[in-house]
Order: structure tokens, then sequence, then C-alpha cells
């Protein structure tokens, strides 16, 4: 019997493998380049550039309008996503006819809406107003209490609220972050963290005492025209020799 000889089966050509698309690197937010910093500032380092704001602007105000610690409570209640100059301008008529918690609930919640209606989010700071007016009210004696934990059992008032009114109203050497502070203090390397509270306990324990009572302000006025978000303005930075950041332009 004839012996049948099967012929191999062609080897098939290996299928060349897909290139792995190379990653697209995501854009790095400038102001969180600091946390890296390898050279953290000096005492005398601080010292000199609080020197420097204090000397510029020796006596620095919040940009928010108030009349006394309760209206000045509503409108930082009211700038919580919104300009301070949005807030002024839904707030001089406001405070003209309601500058105590009484006054406030008697306006009462749809009235309050139409003056605060150009500001975002009004229906719910409008519920908040009236609300933390009443417990003012029942809790609190009418009068604006002087504890952070007071403050931040107020609705619609958190951390940086009782941090802002506790400064401003009562002269408490606190540390209210809000973005143009979290940037400043990441940028520079200052107080390098990744929620406002690192920033602020970082910021606290870096600030000398002597400035604590108007350092807030000073960083938020650096951080709203000076150290700006997108283009900041190195070249007029007064602090510009002492900053970490890696890509200042001066």
């Amino acid at each position: 019997m004839a012996k049948i000889t099967r012929k191999p089966a062609p080897r098939k050509a290996p299928v060349p493998k897909k290139k792995a698309k190379p990653a697209i690197a995501k854009p790095k937010d400038p102001a969180r380049k600091s946390l890296k910093a390898t050279k953290p500032w000096t005492p005398a380092e601080v010292h000199e550039a609080f020197s420097r704001f204090r000397k510029a602007n020796p006596q620095p105000k919040g940009e928010l309008e108030h009349v006394n610690p309760f209206t000045l409570l509503v409108a930082v209640v009211l700038s919580a996503q919104a300009t301070d100059a949005g807030v002024n301008k839904a707030t001089r008529a406001l405070f003209e006819v309601a500058d105590t918690p009484q006054k406030m609930l008697d306006l009462g919640e749809e009235r309050l809406r139409e003056y605060i209606k150009t500001i975002g989010l009004y229906r719910t700071k409008a519920r908040n107003v009236i609300a933390l007016s009443a417990k003012v009210l029942s809790e609190f004696g009418g009068e604006v209490p002087r504890t952070r934990a007071g403050i931040e059992s107020l609705p619609g008032a958190g951390r940086k609220t009782a941090n802002v009114v506790l400064n401003m109203a009562f002269g408490e050497h606190t540390m209210a972050v809000d973005t143009h502070v979290f940037r400043v203090g990441n940028r520079t390397g200052l107080a390098p963290g990744k929620t406002p509270l690192e920033v602020e306990l970082g910021l606290e324990k870096v600030i000398p005492a002597e400035f604590m009572l108007h350092a807030h302000h000073w960083l938020i006025l650096h951080g709203r025209y000076t150290c700006l978000a997108r283009t900041p303005r190195c070249e007029v930075c007064l602090i510009n020799d002492l900053c970490r950041w890696p890509e200042k332009t001066v």
C-alpha cells in the first residue's frame, strides 16, 4: 500500500502588533507644581514677604461691603461661587432694609430673592439666609456667634465663612482660604497643600503672629490682582525673588 505523505500546513505570517498610542500628557496645574518644592521658605523669607505686603498696604480691607457682623455673615454666605463685586451690587439695597436678623426674617424669603436674584444659586442662598437669621435669633440671642463652631452651625456657613467673620468682625487671627489664597499658597511654595484646610494650617504654621490679623487679606489681594490664575504678573510681584514657582517670568 502506497504511503501517503502529507505536506506540512503553511505557516501563517505573524500578525503585526498594534503600536500603543502615546499617552497624552494631561496639562499640569501651575499652582500645584510647587507641591514638590524642594526648598521650603525659611522663617526669614516669610517675615520678609509679609513685611513687604505690610509696607505696601498697611491696613488691607476685605472687599465685601457690610455694616455690622450680621451683614458681613450674610455677605460671605452669598459670596460662595460669586464675585465680591456681584454680591456688593445686590446687598447695597438689601442691607438698607434688612441689616439685622429680625429685619431679614420680616423681609421674608420671597422678597429676599428679589434683592439677590443676580447672584448665582440665589434661591438656595435666600433659603439659607432666612434660616440662619432665625437660628441667630433663637439660639444666639440675635448676635452673630463669636466661635468657629457656632458660626459653622448656621445654614450656609462653613469653615471659610467662619474664618472671614471671626477675622473681620472680631479681630481673630484666622486664615480664610479661598481660591486665591489656595493658589498663592501652592504656587509660591509658601504653604503647599492638596486641600484648603492643608493650606490654611500650613499658612498658620509659617506666618508670624504679628502679621496674622491681615495676612489673609494680603494673600487674597495678591492672588486677585497679581498672582493671577492664568497669567500671573510676576514682573510686578512684590515677592518674585522669594517665590518658588519654577515658571515665574522674572
